[in-house]
């Protein structure tokens, strides 16, 4: 097969994936888990470089999620076009989440469509694991790259990570502590609040809220995040 061109299909991206996989990478991804029950073996190392290569397409990246092929679904989430997907398909292919990996990855898509924060509340609200894990992760990586938004986005949504911060799934709870540590790293404005509510939760009866609460103060006091923090103001 030739090398990888934006002409190629999802049928063309799909062989090319089976054509590069291995074993040996297969199950190394159980050691972070990573679910590898539709793993071809290709490293999210080789797989960035060839979204590269092959650029957006909104209607292969639909074809490529729709292939199931965990690697494909990746190649679907670096390919896709945010403001073309429209809030159906992004319900849709929440509803297939089974993996924390592809939620990140797909989450990171998702802050970039315009109806991001409808998503952020509709997910948040939903009980299914992964689905929820998902509003946080939106949070989080909507906290690193919408430079543009403003604070009082964020400060509206530590109410919500306050009433989430008790779920005591693995991939929620690591999901709420993610995302309150990125609000708090955000500016000199945010990082006060979000100590604030990181204390409060340090300080709750309730395991998990606990946990996530006690982490996030560990790195929202660390002097690195001072230091990061005073230079952005600055």
């Amino acid at each position: 097969m030739s090398l990888p061109v934006p002409g190629w299909t999802a049928q063309d991206i799909v062989a090319h994936l089976h054509s590069i996989g291995t074993e040996e990478v297969r199950a190394g991804m159980g050691r972070f888990g990573i679910n590898t029950a539709t793993a071809l073996g290709v490293a999210n190392a080789d797989l960035r470089p060839l979204a590269r290569k092959l650029k957006r397409n909104h209607e292969r990246s639909l074809a490529l999620w729709d292939s199931g092929v965990r690697e494909a679904r990746l190649m679907a989430a670096f390919t896709g076009e945010p403001k073309k997907i429209t809030i159906g398909e992004c319900r849709r292919w929440a509803g297939d989440f089974d993996s924390w990996e592809i939620v990140d990855t797909v989450s990171d898509l998702f802050v970039d469509t315009l109806f991001w924060r409808q998503l952020v509340e509709e997910f948040a609200a939903d009980e299914r694991e992964f689905v929820r894990r998902t509003a946080f992760a939106m949070l989080a990586w909507a906290s690193v790259r919408l430079k543009k938004e403003p604070d009082a986005t964020f400060l509206c949504y530590l109410p919500l990570v306050e009433a989430h911060s008790r779920d005591e799934r693995n991939f929620v709870r690591k999901a709420v502590n993610w995302a309150l540590r990125q609000i708090g790293k955000r500016s000199a404005g945010l990082h006060g609040p979000a100590l604030a509510l990181a204390q409060e939760l340090a300080n709750s009866a309730n395991r998990t809220a606990r946990w996530v609460g006690k982490d996030a103060v560990k790195e929202l006091s660390h002097a690195k995040t001072h230091e990061r923090l005073a230079t952005r103001k600055t």
